[in-house]
């Protein structure tokens, strides 16, 4: 087991690398366990390197792209005002559509963070641009779920 500490984009991420078979990384990103494919890696867990106060490790790219990649969907994040995951947790429900109409307040995604449903709501009226997550996707807080303009 590899603990790291990265900040991305202003936002501080705790990471535990607990395994690493096989091109497959078990890893816990602030509390929420991801199956990471190291794609273009030789890493194992006898040469993940060690975290140093200088230094960034090398696992530091293989970790940092995996979120991104995996809120990719077909209809991407669009353009506008994006809405972000105030907290990490699992994205249950999309209740809006691109193309869609919606007003300030109205409930667009339904995360699950501690076993709890929040509402995430549209922060001003517009039309959405796009979606960048789907249901059962675990996201991080900061992490673009949808965009309205």
């Amino acid at each position: 087991m590899k603990q790291y500490r990265y900040r991305i984009n202003g936002a501080d991420y705790e990471v535990v690398i607990n395994s690493l078979n096989e091109g497959r990384a078990d890893v816990v990103v602030n509390g929420i366990p991801f199956s990471v494919d190291m794609l273009g890696t030789t890493l194992t867990e006898d040469n993940l390197p060690d975290m140093t106060a200088t230094a960034q490790p090398a696992a530091a790219a293989p970790v940092a792209q995996a979120a991104p990649q995996a809120a990719e969907t077909p209809q991407g994040a669009g353009d506008g005002m994006p809405v972000k995951a105030p907290l990490p947790g699992v994205v249950t429900v999309i209740k809006v559509a691109v193309g869609q109409q919606v007003k300030r307040g109205e409930t667009v995604v339904v995360l699950e963070a501690m076993k709890m449903e929040n509402n995430i709501a549209a922060e001003q009226d517009g039309t959405v641009t796009g979606i960048a997550v789907k249901a059962g996707e675990s996201v991080l807080e900061g992490t673009v779920l949808i965009t309205i303009a």
